[in-house]
């Protein structure tokens, strides 16, 4: 992957906003399971090259796709391997949420609804869609090369994210079903690194999910538990270099609480252990903000690069540029210019037709994340 040998880059988690007609298709396909193939191919095509280009004006450095052909970044699996169903999962209420009702009324009126599908795994999972995963590699790879732009990342999510927001209620443990998820992503997280991007792994179940979907576990069973998705996610990566891999923490895309959120430095040891050379993580929202020094008292590996978020992404403030320029100073202060690069807290888009940043506001803030980044790097290399 391109670090920051000159200049601090710029990159973000991976979902972007969805246009009208890309949101459109994906909800019909997923609530009413009947679409047109041939027109939804080439809406993704089309859309796939203009969320490209349009990263490139905002000033991104390392773009996505944003993942604009998935319903969401941890339940697409269930479109592309068997396996799953058994009627729509209720989720238990957030930790953070239990003691508020009124707030969980007034957030599901600040944002639009979440329309996805959450199933259990009910049987095998095996792959029966290949070509899914090809045309994003397409139409990603002919987006790039329309677009000058440094560098490019696809996301894959986490076996441990799958099992959290899809839960076994088929294999005979929770282990063998993470191995079993293991097993067909390997082949995704190959493809991608494959056909010449940066593979970036969404990995929320080693924060986000110890409040959420392993909420009734102790503190030493869910560390005991994160360890072992670390190592078997890293049995799914043993053929491919650390340099083509960043993956993404985090502890929820969503205003609220976060006051169960476990702490950074609890989970620091295990993330650390992942066979992935950058690791984008929040740190721009209040909850997790003043972390950064967790990084600064850390025996960081000397060759992990940061990619800290710098801005908050479910909020609709507009972080100003200088604010940006500050945060990745202080990131540079701890592992060097070098190995940051500036980011976001999560993605703008991580459910088709659910968004809580409005699309032109989500512009505004990458175009800030971009004019900090040039303030700090002006600074950092002494430049006037």
């Amino acid at each position: 992957m391109r670090t920051s040998t000159d200049r601090i880059l710029t990159t973000h988690v991976g979902s972007l906003p969805r246009s009208a007609i890309v949101s459109e298709l994906l909800l019909k396909k997923e609530l009413e399971g009947d679409h047109d193939q041939n027109q939804f191919d080439a809406v993704m095509r089309d859309a796939v090259n203009d969320v490209v280009h349009h990263q490139a004006g905002l000033g991104i450095d390392v773009v996505s796709d944003g993942e604009t052909s998935k319903i969401g970044y941890s339940t697409y699996i269930k479109d592309r391997c068997s396996g799953f169903g058994g009627g729509d999962y209720t989720p238990p209420i957030h930790l953070d949420l239990k003691d508020h009702p009124l707030y969980r009324q007034m957030l599901a009126k600040a944002r639009t609804p979440q329309q996805f599908k959450r199933l259990c795994c009910v049987g095998p999972v095996e792959i029966k869609d290949r070509m899914q995963l090809a045309a994003d590699l397409a139409n990603f790879r002919t987006a790039l090369s329309q677009t000058r732009v440094e560098d490019g990342f696809l996301n894959a999510a986490s076996p441990g994210v799958i099992a959290s927001f899809q839960p076994n209620r088929y294999y005979p443990s929770h282990e063998a079903y993470i191995e079993a998820l293991a097993a067909v992503l390997e082949e995704e997280y190959q493809a991608i690194v494959d056909a010449g991007f940066v593979l970036q792994i969404d990995c929320p179940d080693f924060a986000m999910s110890r409040h959420t979907g392993f909420q009734d576990l102790s503190d030493a069973d869910f560390f005991k538990r994160m360890a072992f998705h670390a190592e078997v996610l890293n049995h799914a990566l043993r053929n491919i270099p650390a340099e083509s891999v960043r993956i993404h923490i985090c502890w929820g895309n969503y205003e609220g609480p976060h006051d169960f959120d476990i702490p950074l430095a609890a989970i620091l040891p295990i993330i650390l252990k992942v066979n992935a050379q950058a690791i984008s993580f929040e740190g721009a929202n209040p909850r997790h903000e003043h972390e950064w020094t967790v990084w600064r008292d850390s025996k960081v590996p000397d060759d992990k690069v940061l990619l800290p978020g710098v801005l908050d992404t479910s909020t609709n403030y507009v972080e100003h540029p200088e604010l940006v320029a500050q945060r990745i100073e202080r990131y540079a202060g701890v592992v060097g210019k070098e190995r940051v690069i500036a980011s976001t807290d999560c993605g703008f888009g991580t459910f088709a037709g659910s968004v809580s940043v409005e699309p032109g506001i989500a512009d505004k803030k990458l175009k800030s994340l971009a004019e900090g980044a040039a303030i700090a790097s002006r600074r950092l290399w002494g430049r006037a």
